[in-house]
């Protein structure tokens, strides 16, 4: 899917995209009575491998949306889910579980693709299908559901650039980039980089292990010392998370006003940082459809049926093998588009954003 330039034409396409892939899912599961078992009477078993509970989206959005599209398209599969929690050798262990028990599909987000290799190619030969999901995970997979990360990290340093205006290139960012053994984190930076070179001098670049938000306080700390406070025009943050880092060591450090501060992944915590003015923008990659392309494929996969009829395209694997995909679109969301996203779609309520110490901001943001 190409990137969209409007951000009513992106949830439209990724809509479209979302009811075309349920709607072949459905009729592939009308023409198939067999899953992986040989019998027929044992209900398909879905393992979901989520990588940690730092980000709040996997556990508060994308499992709950995942097992609900699971059991709409599969009334007796069981999802048997886990979390690595940041731990490499946890999600080892999680993926040679999932493997002795003989599961029909694995839906896995990898806290480390390179590290998981190994026991996704176990996976393979146990005949059990691998879906990657959310990052491109290494091994022989059997399909990927995503959002394209390059756009993801264009979308956020336009936001950026914008915000700090005709100053920009004469003025510095930080760079709070997320974990170099996470391709998407790889993705974003290529794609931020890609317009923020020649525009402003980056006057400071982290990657930040495990995605911690203490670690980008601790590095948004060491920069302001180096930098100095003043010298602080735009902080490209590549997640919410480490927007919330970063911002804290600004707070404390005395930094007034504030720079423009990207983020990614829609955080209710984010979104009322945007509506308070500590954070500029963050990034919705809609976690519905991503969660339905995601149990869509798992079930095909799970049942022994192709991925072909129910993705929307192909990949190329970082072992040069192209699989089924479903690529999604991300939409770059501030202040000024909160009601005709998130709350529109139903993510988050205007109840929910709007506590009673952000009541004026919501009212001049027209949150009411």
């Amino acid at each position: 899917m190409k990137a969209c330039i409007h951000m009513k034409a992106c949830i439209r396409d990724t809509a479209l995209a979302m009811t075309a892939v349920s709607t072949a899912v459905t009729l592939a599961a009308c023409g198939s009575d067999a899953g992986n078992d040989s019998g027929g009477d044992d209900s398909p078993t879905i393992g979901l491998l989520l990588p940690d509970a730092t980000t709040a989206r996997w556990e508060t959005q994308d499992r709950p949306f995942f097992e609900q599209k699971t059991e709409e398209l599969c009334g007796d599969c069981t999802v048997e889910h886990a979390n690595a929690k940041g731990d490499v050798a946890l999600q080892q262990e999680q993926m040679d579980s999932m493997i002795t028990q003989d599961v029909d599909a694995i839906v896995l987000v990898a806290v480390d693709a390179r590290s998981l290799a190994p026991a996704v190619r176990q996976a393979e030969q146990a005949g059990i299908p691998v879906i990657a999901y959310d990052r491109l995970a290494e091994g022989p997979i059997s399909g990927y559901v995503s959002f394209d990360g390059e756009e993801v990290g264009r979308l956020q340093a336009r936001a950026l650039l914008k915000a700090m205006g005709d100053r920009m290139r004469s003025e510095q960012i930080v760079m709070m980039n997320g974990d170099p053994s996470d391709p998407n984190a790889v993705a974003f930076k290529k794609g931020a980089l890609s317009v923020l070179r020649g525009k402003v001098k980056i006057g400071k670049e982290y990657d930040t292990l495990l995605w911690r938000t203490e670690a980008a306080n601790m590095n948004m700390s060491g920069a302001i010392s180096a930098l100095g406070v003043a010298n602080i025009h735009g902080v490209y943050a590549a997640n919410d998370g480490l927007a919330a880092g970063s911002i804290s060591a600004l707070k404390a450090n005395k930094v007034e006003p504030l720079p423009p501060v990207t983020g990614q992944d829609a955080e209710l915590g984010a979104l009322r940082r945007i509506v308070g003015g500590d954070q500029y923008m963050t990034v919705y990659k809609p976690f519905g459809p991503e969660a339905s392309a995601g149990a869509t494929l798992a079930v095909a996969a799970a049942r022994g049926d192709s991925l072909d009829p129910v993705s929307t395209g192909k990949v190329t694997t970082p072992d040069g093998q192209t699989v089924p995909a479903v690529m999604l679109s991300p939409v770059s969301v501030t202040v000024d588009n909160i009601e005709e996203t998130l709350i529109r779609d139903g993510v988050y309520t205007i109840r929910q954003i709007c506590t009673p110490q952000l009541a004026a901001a919501c009212d001049r943001a027209g949150l009411t």
